[in-house]
Formats: structure tokens, sequence, C-alpha cells
């Protein structure tokens, strides 16, 4: 007897419990390259992962888009962990992703992480230990691959810059498990072997973080640091950093670069040299010229017209210096008058006999106080009335207060 046929839904509900149920996949690590990578505007992150015989769709949230690392792009190789989940409606399966890094570069960065506060902890970084390079070096020494493109990159920029330099190929492995110790040995040897070579040149060209990890190593940067001749490190392009650029005292984005900043341009050092020669030449022929001119001009009758014109000037200052004081003086002298006037103007309206010839008078108490408030008043008191051109003596016969409207005793 057949079984009893089942809706598309049902099916597909069914499946996302078995998937969902599985522990193994709900917590599945993935290792595939990237592909169909896609940033929506919510801020979701929709990708596929594939290998050479298998796709799988995967989607990342926007709350963990956020920290994901910027450098995963289309091709990368990554490894993505996360669960299975089922889109019912679509019928499709996809992996629901919660972390999510470059494949081999975790650990790694951590590794890089961990050394580079180690080192700094202990001063190898510290900027004021660096040291200076020499602006006309005579021996220039590269400690990198001889098979490579950066040291012939490196010989000819200094080559076209400079002639007179000489330059010594180290080679040494600048890739895999040796070649962290083949770098620092070599970096030590030549201060013990060549302590008058004056700049070290030592790197590689580009690659991945795995390719450039022997300038991460530790011996690599302590070496960097030991050295008394002055390090440039070249490691990779321009956005590439190792533990070895920190170490270094000069850190250059690339190998040309290193080049350029090694030794100086011998032809800009002419042409420098020919107009600061040229700037002399003109200069000294002005000085020659100004003197020739003034020996010309130095005989007595000259001299006297030169006194007289430089006495005529010191006068003419001196006028009009007096002039301006002149000035300064008269305005400060009117406006010190107006303040006084001002002062006294305003001593005058506080005079009391001022008061006094407006018709006003002045109650006095027997002690010659003055009487300002009716509290102040007793019935018999004995007072002075003061007024214009003389004063004169009254006895108090009756008080009234006035509740603060006139005519109303209290």
């Amino acid at each position: 007897m057949a079984a009893k046929p089942v809706k598309v839904s049902q099916l597909n509900a069914y499946i996302k419990r078995i998937l969902q149920s599985s522990p193994v996949l709900s917590n599945v690590t993935v290792i595939g390259e990237v592909s169909n990578l896609k940033f929506h505007s919510s801020g979701h992150v929709y990708f596929s992962l594939k290998d050479e015989k298998g796709k799988i769709s995967c989607f990342l949230p926007a709350d963990i888009a956020v920290s994901m690392d910027k450098s995963i792009e289309e091709g990368t190789e990554a490894v993505v962990t996360g669960y299975i989940y089922l889109y019912e409606r679509g019928g499709s399966y996809s992996i629901n992703v919660k972390t999510i890094e470059k494949s081999g570069t975790g650990n790694l960065a951590a590794e890089f992480e961990k050394l580079k506060k180690k080192l700094e902890a202990e001063g190898l970084f510290d900027r004021s230990a660096k040291k200076p390079l020499n602006p006309f070096p005579r021996r220039v020494a590269v400690v990198t691959s001889d098979t490579g493109a950066a040291v012939h990159d490196i010989i000819k920029i200094i080559r076209s810059r400079n002639r007179y330099v000489d330059i010594l190929v180290c080679p040494v492995l600048v890739q895999g498990p040796s070649a962290a110790s083949d770098i620092s040995s070599m970096i030590t040897e030549l201060n013990e072997k060549c302590p008058d070579t004056d700049v070290i040149i030592t790197g590689r060209g580009g690659g991945s973080m795995e390719e450039l990890w022997a300038f991460n190593e530790e011996s690599v940067a302590r070496a960097i640091a030991a050295s008394d001749i002055p390090v440039i490190s070249a490691v990779g392009h321009e956005t590439d950093f190792t533990i070895a650029d920190f170490a270094a005292d000069v850190r250059a984005e690339t190998p040309t670069a290193a080049a350029v900043l090694a030794v100086p341009d011998i032809n800009e050092l002419v042409m420098y040299t020919e107009e600061l020669m040229q700037s002399i030449d003109a200069y000294m022929d002005s000085i020659l010229e100004r003197n020739y001119l003034r020996l010309q001009g130095s005989g007595i009758v000259q001299m006297s017209h030169l006194l007289y014109s430089m006495i005529s000037g010191r006068e003419m200052e001196i006028k009009a210096l007096f002039n301006v004081l002149e000035f300064e003086t008269d305005s400060r002298l009117e406006r010190l008058d107006s303040r006084i006037k001002l002062c006294r103007d305003t001593i005058e309206n506080l005079n009391p006999s001022r008061i006094l010839e407006k018709g006003y008078s002045i109650i006095k108490d027997e002690n010659d106080l003055c009487i300002t408030e009716i509290g102040d008043l007793r019935s018999g008191n004995e007072i002075k009335i003061v007024m214009r051109g003389g004063d004169a003596g009254a006895l108090i016969t009756e008080v009234r207060k006035y509740n603060g409207k006139q005519g109303n005793v209290i």
C-alpha cells in the first residue's frame, strides 16, 4: 500500500527539524572559497563557500557582520562557523554564520598581536632609540632572497641614484620555517664582520600573511633592534605591516622605497651644488660691485654730502617724534582736565549746602546729629533746624506718623 502523500511544506518542515536537531549540524565549521559576496543595505551579508566539487550558501547577520574582517573579499579562502538552517518556503538550506575569518590567519593574527605587545613593553619599538640614517652612505647591505624581484629592484634603484655606493647582497631565505633564523643570523653577522656598513635593508616582495611571517618572528625583531647598523625594513606592499617594521629604525613601504630612503640621488646633489655655486658667484659679484662703487664715492665731498644727508634725515625723524609727543601730551592733558571738571561737578552736586539752597532744611538733635526718621523724635525734644543762611532752635510739641499715605495719621 502506497504511503499517504504529504505537502511540500510539511516535508520541508520535517527536514528542517532533522537538520536543526543534529548536534553536528548545529555547530559546524566549514572551509572554502568566498564567492557571490553581497552586502545588503540592511547590513546582512550573503555569500557562498565553494570548493572544486561543491558550493553552499551562507548568511551572515548584520550584528555579526559589523566585526567582519574587511580583508575578506571575493576569492578569499575563509573558515566559517555556524549552524545549518533550512528556508522552508524555498526548500533551500544554508549556513547561518556566527564567525568568519581568513583561512590560517586567525591564529597568526593573535600571535602577531601577542608578540607586538610583548616587544613593545620591553621597549624594542621605542622611537627615542631609533638610529638615524647616514645621509651619505658608502656601503649598503641588502638582506633578502637573491632570486626574488625585491633584490633586483633595490639594486636598480640604488645604481640609478648613486653610482658611488657599494652594494653588499646578503642572500637569505625569506619564507619557510628556516627563514627567520637565516635573516636574524645574517643581520648579526653583518654587525660583527662588516661594522663599516652604513645601512642594512631587509625585506621581500608582497605575499600572504603566511608568506611574510618570517618577518613577524621574535628572533628577527630582536636582531634588528640589537643592530648597531641602522636597519630599513621593506616588507611587502604599502598596506603590509610586520613586527620587523616596528623594530627597524626606518620602515619603507616597499623594497623600492627602501632604496630611495637609503641613498641620496647623486644627480640631484650635483644639480643642487651647481645652483648653489651659481648663487654664491652672483652674491660675491654683487658684494664686489657694491664695495667698488662705495670706494669710488669715498671722497671728502661725497662723504660730507652723505653725512649731511644722514643728519637731515635724523633731524626730520626727531621733529616728527616731537610733534607726535606734543600731540599726545595735549590730548592727555585735555582728557585729565575733563575728568577733573566731571569730578568737581559731582562733588558740588553732593554738597549739603547746595540742597539747602533749593529750600530744603536739615533737622539735628541736641548732639548735633542729623535726624532722618520720624521715629527718632519724641514730644518735648529740643531740635535745631538748619536752613539756608542760618539755623533756629525748636521744641517738638507733637509727633505724627503716617501709615504710608499722606494725611492718614497713626
